[in-house]
C-alpha cells in the first residue's frame, strides 16, 4: 500500500511503453509514490482496426516494461476492463492524488474514452496531467509555425529514467492476457517484429551503426527495404522508443541516408496532427465532393485482401505484408492506390483491412495516408500507381514475386509481370490495369473540375497543409502540383506507416 505521508500518483501507460523519456512518470515521481498502470480495454480490441498481431506486439512490450519497472522497484500493474471502472476501483481502494499520462491521438473510441476519463477526474477532484508525447499540438487552430514548434519539442531534453520506485505492497501485478483471452481471431504473422524497448533499442542501434548508409537507395524496393529501412515504426507506435530520442540519436548521422531519414521523421507528427485537428477524417473524406463516390465491392475487396488480384507484384506485396505485419511505404501506397483506383473500393473498407495487418498501425498517419493515396484529400496530386511499372522498376527479375507467389515460379522473366500476355490460358487479372486506371482518372478529374471544388480544397489546404515549404497563394489549384504532392513518393512517410 502507498506511503500515507505522500499522496499516491497514478501513471496511466497507454501507447508509451517505456521508462526513458517518459515525462508523466518522471514528474509523478516528484510528487509521491507511483502506481504504474496499464488498462487492457476489451472494447478496443473488438474494433475493426484491431488484430491479434497488434496485441501480440503490445503484450511483449508490456512484459518488457513490467520487467524494467520491477527492477526499479514496482512492477507494472495490468488490469482488464473499462478504463473508468478500473480507475474508480483504484480510487476507492488506494486513493489517487493525481492521474498522469501522455496525450494520445488515437481512434474515435480512445477519444471518447479520454473525454469520459476527464469527466470522471473532474467529478472526483483528481487532476489529470496530460503531457505531449510527440510534436502534435492539442487545440491547434492554424498550421503557421507548426514546424518550428515541432523542432523545439524534438530538441528538448529527454526525461531521465527513474532511479527507483517505491514498492506498493499488497497489490497484485495482474496477468497480461493472451489473444485468446481477448477473443481475438487467429492471425498468423510468422515474420512479425518482437515488441519491447530492448528490441527497439537494438533495432535503432543496428540501423544507425550499419544500415542507414543504404537507406536512401534501398527504401523503395521490397527486395531491399525489409533490411535497409529503419524498422522502427512499431516501436514508435507503441512507445517503446520516444520519437524525441530517435530524432536526437540520429542527429549526428551524416550523409544522404541520415538526411533522408530525418526528413521522414518530420512527417510523423504532421500526419497525426491532421487527425488531432479533425477526428472525423477517420471515417469521412476530407473533401465533401469525394464522399460516397466508390461503392462496396466485396468480391474485389476479398481478392485484393488475399493477394489474388492476378497482378503479380500487387499480390506479392500483400502476401508479404500478411506474413510480416510490415511493408515499405511505397508498396503500402501502391496497395492503397490499386484498391482505390483500379478496383474503385472505398478507402475506409480497404483501410480497415490494412490497419489490422499493420503492427505499426498509427491511426493519425494511417487514415491521412489512406485518404491521400485514394485522392480524397483534394490537396494532393492524383497518384495512380501503375502496378506493372512498379514491379518492373522495383523487382525487375521477379525475385520478390516468385518468393511470395510461388505459383509463378516457372513463368519467364520477360512476361512475369503480365503472365497473361505470355500464355493465353493464364487467368487474367480481376481488372485490366490500364483500362481501370484510365476510368478512375477520368472520374476523379470530373469531380475536381466541378464548380466549388477548388474553394473547399483551398480551405482544407489552409487547415491541414504543410508549411515547411511555405503556404502558396490560394485559388489556382488545378494548374499546379500541391504542397505535399510534389514530393509525396519520396517524403510522405517512411515511418509510423513505415520507416
Amino acid at each position: 500500500m502507498p506511503d500515507h505521508d505522500r499522496p499516491l500518483q497514478l501513471v496511466w501507460f497507454k501507447r508509451d511503453l517505456r521508462t526513458v523519456d517518459h515525462w508523466p512518470l518522471f514528474e509523478a515521481l516528484q510528487q509521491g509514490p507511483v502506481l504504474p498502470l496499464y488498462i487492457v480495454e476489451p472494447e478496443f480490441w473488438r474494433q475493426p482496426d484491431a488484430s491479434a498481431r497488434q496485441w501480440a506486439f503490445c503484450a511483449e512490450a508490456l512484459a518488457d516494461l513490467r520487467q524494467r519497472l520491477q527492477q526499479l522497484g514496482q512492477p507494472l500493474v495490468v488490469r482488464v476492463g473499462d478504463a473508468i471502472s478500473v480507475l474508480e476501483r483504484a480510487r476507492q481502494r488506494l486513493g489517487i492524488a493525481a492521474l498522469w499520462s501522455h496525450e494520445e491521438t488515437g481512434h474515435a473510441l480512445s477519444y471518447a474514452r479520454d473525454r469520459r476519463v476527464a469527466a470522471w477526474a473532474r467529478e472526483h477532484g483528481i487532476p489529470w496531467r496530460e503531457i505531449p508525447q510527440f510534436g502534435v499540438i492539442r487545440g491547434l487552430r492554424r498550421r503557421q509555425g507548426w514546424a518550428q514548434h515541432w523542432e523545439t519539442r524534438m530538441r528538448a531534453e529527454l526525461a531521465p529514467e527513474p532511479q527507483s520506485l517505491l514498492r506498493l505492497d499488497g497489490l497484485a501485478p495482474g496477468a497480461i492476457p493472451t489473444s485468446a483471452d481477448l477473443h481475438l481471431r487467429s492471425d498468423p504473422c510468422p515474420h512479425r517484429q518482437i515488441g519491447g524497448r530492448r528490441e527497439g533499442q537494438q533495432t535503432l542501434d543496428t540501423f544507425l551503426r550499419r544500415r542507414v548508409n543504404r537507406y536512401a537507395g534501398g527504401i523503395s524496393s521490397p527486395l531491399s527495404a525489409f533490411e535497409v529501412c529503419s524498422r522502427l515504426s512499431p516501436y514508435l507506435t507503441w512507445g517503446c522508443l520516444s520519437l524525441r530520442e530517435v530524432v536526437q540519436a540520429s542527429a549526428p548521422i551524416q550523409g544522404r541516408g541520415g538526411r533522408q531519414f530525418r526528413s521522414r521523421l518530420h512527417w510523423h507528427c504532421h500526419f497525426i496532427q491532421k487527425l488531432e485537428s479533425e477526428p472525423a477524417i477517420e471515417f469521412q473524406d476530407f473533401h465533401p465532393f469525394m464522399r460516397g463516390i466508390r461503392p462496396s465491392h466485396p468480391e474485389r475487396l476479398q481478392a485484393w485482401a488475399e493477394g489474388r488480384t492476378g497482378l503479380p507484384f500487387v499480390d506479392a506485396c500483400m502476401r508479404a505484408l500478411i506474413a510480416h505485419g510490415w511493408l515499405n511505404f511505397r508498396m503500402r501506397a501502391m496497395l492503397m492506390s490499386v484498391a482505390s483506383y483500379h478496383l474503385w473500393l472505398p478507402w475506409r473498407e480497404s483501410g480497415l483491412y490494412l490497419a489490422r495487418l499493420f503492427v505499426d498501425y498509427e491511426p493519425g498517419i494511417h487514415w491521412s495516408q489512406c485518404q491521400m493515396q485514394s485522392g480524397s484529400t483534394s490537396i494532393n496530386t492524383i497518384r495512380i500507381y501503375n502496378p506493372i511499372k512498379q514491379g518492373l522498376d522495383h523487382d525487375p527479375h521477379g525475385v520478390f514475386i516468385r518468393r511470395w507467389c510461388p505459383e509463378l515460379a516457372a513463368v519467364p522473366d520477360v512476361v512475369l509481370h503480365e503472365p497473361w500476355r505470355g500464355n493465353p490460358d493464364h487467368p487474367r487479372p480481376i481488372v485490366d490495369p490500364m483500362v481501370a486506371a484510365r476510368e478512375a482518372r477520368d472520374r476523379i478529374w470530373a469531380i475536381r473540375r466541378a464548380s466549388g471544388f477548388d474553394q473547399l480544397a483551398d480551405a482544407i489546404q489552409e487547415r491541414h497543409g504543410s508549411r515547411r515549404a511555405g503556404l502558396r497563394p490560394l485559388g489556382k489549384r488545378r494548374s499546379r502540383r500541391t504542397l505535399e504532392g510534389a514530393g509525396a513518393q519520396q517524403l510522405t512517410l517512411d515511418l509510423g506507416a513505415e520507416i
